[in-house]
């Protein structure tokens, strides 16, 4: 079996590794201390109805970029190839 994959049937992992994980380090984010991958940024929103509250979902970054200990600059959020490249922006910013 060998030969490449072809792109629509790439998963968000097959892209990330070859890719987007090289491209970050190129451009000099050190990934021992500037980069988390898959990393949760906030513990969901909290829903109050009455007395009843409500924890909604976390939110998960493909990679949390840092410019120092503590201080995240950038999300990247890795996609497939089936999806746009704005794919999750409207799900960042809610």
């Amino acid at each position: 079996m060998g030969g490449l994959m072809e792109k629509c049937e790439m998963t968000e992992e097959d892209i990330k590794l070859p890719f987007i994980t090289p491209a970050i380090e190129a451009a000099g984010w050190d990934r021992q201390r500037q980069i988390k991958m898959e990393y949760s940024f906030t513990d969901g929103r909290v829903t109050v109805r009455g007395n009843v509250t409500a924890r909604g979902k976390r939110k998960k970054a493909d990679y949390l970029l840092y410019y120092k200990p503590n201080l995240p600059l950038a999300i990247v959020e890795a996609k497939d190839n089936n999806h746009g490249l704005g794919a999750e922006m409207e799900l960042l910013t809610k």
